[in-house]
């Protein structure tokens, strides 16, 4: 096992289970539930894409208006590298960081037009309505 952690401890023989030091055991548990944390679902490939056609949106917009990524990024409260990531389109950084760019360049209340009409869900909707029959009267 790797150096680290581990070696500020000192594993007398009668600690060893196994000729494993309890306190190996203990970073290696450590060390397995920081990767399951750590872990992210990838997004499809046309997920990425639809993102990255967003992210290059982003930047075209804040080009037509003749403003630098450094001003940008400052108006939004982040820094340039996270600007960058966004007209990139990626998906590690926060929506609210994305919300946040859209709303400096005036393009905030575009957002209420995703899935204003949603015809999909709309569709759906109506296949699950059961019309009732009406109880005849006697």
């Amino acid at each position: 096992m790797e150096k680290g952690f581990v070696d500020s401890f000192n594993c007398p023989d009668y600690y060893n289970v196994d000729n494993v030091c309890r306190y190996e055991q203990i970073e290696l548990h450590l060390r397995i539930i920081i990767n399951i944390i750590n872990m992210k679902r990838a997004l499809l490939p046309s997920q990425q894409r639809t993102l990255s056609a967003f992210g290059e949106n982003i930047k075209f917009a804040r080009l037509r208006r003749d403003l630098s990524s450094e001003q940008v990024a400052e108006r939004a409260g982040i820094s340039r590298n996270t600007l960058i990531k966004i007209e990139k389109g990626d998906e590690g950084v926060a929506i609210g960081f994305y919300f946040r760019v859209i709303a400096v360049l005036g393009l905030d209340k575009d957002l209420l037009l995703v899935a204003k009409d949603d015809e999909l869900g709309r569709r759906l909707q109506d296949a699950k309505l059961v019309v009732k029959e009406r109880a005849s009267k006697k």
